[in-house]
């Protein structure tokens, strides 16, 4: 099959909120969590959100990111799911407002060749509370399903997240699937998944 598939990361792909993970090894659980949870009631755009959450960890040692990593646990089905699917021929990339250095390891795992997110600033081997280049908000992640569309061609295009920060893509795509998805999101997906086992998805193709 010639399909593409693109997963959010943070509570798709993985069970976790990487920026939750590394916050609660600077001891900002608390902050973090706060400027989350305004994000998720609108108070907050993602950009200022990533942001702020980001500046809070300024002066952390990188360290902590490899600490961060080793306590990233795959969501049930993902990786049987994105072998089956490569074994076939389908396309599987990634898009997360998570951040590279985190996940670039762990697709390397997966045999994941196209993936974007987020980058800290890191200079003398410590964050600086700042992020470089573009981020990774909805509108970055729709341009990221086209760009892939264009360059590789699918057949069909099949986009699966969990918050609004994935709604554009979802709505873009030829099938989008919500996932253990915020309400926002269902209410523009075509397939709703709430049983946390991602192979669920071969049900619905």
């Amino acid at each position: 099959m010639n399909r593409l598939f693109l997963f959010d990361v943070d509570s798709t792909l993985i069970n976790e909120e990487v920026i939750d993970l590394i916050g609660a090894k600077a001891g900002l659980s608390a902050e973090i969590s706060a400027i989350t949870d305004q994000a998720m009631l609108g108070q907050l755009d993602f950009n200022t959100a990533l942001l702020k959450r980001v500046e809070l960890l300024a002066g952390l040692d990188i360290e902590v990111l490899d600490e961060v990593r080793s306590e990233i646990t795959f969501t049930n089905g993902a990786t049987e799911l994105i072998a089956e699917l490569q074994a076939i021929g389908d396309q599987v990339a990634v898009v997360s407002g998570g951040f590279m250095e985190v996940i670039a390891p762990i697709m390397k795992l997966l045999s994941i060749e196209f993936f974007k997110a987020n980058s800290f600033e890191i200079q003398d081997d410590k964050l600086t509370g700042r992020v470089t280049g573009e981020i990774i908000n909805r509108s970055a992640k729709v341009k990221f399903l086209n760009d892939l569309k264009s360059q590789l061609n699918p057949l069909q295009t099949i986009a699966i997240g969990d918050g609004a920060n994935d709604i554009e893509m979802i709505t873009e795509a030829d099938i989008g699937i919500a996932f253990c998805a915020k309400p926002a999101l269902k209410e523009v997906a075509d397939v709703i998944i709430d049983q946390r086992d991602l192979r669920e998805i071969l049900n619905y193709l």
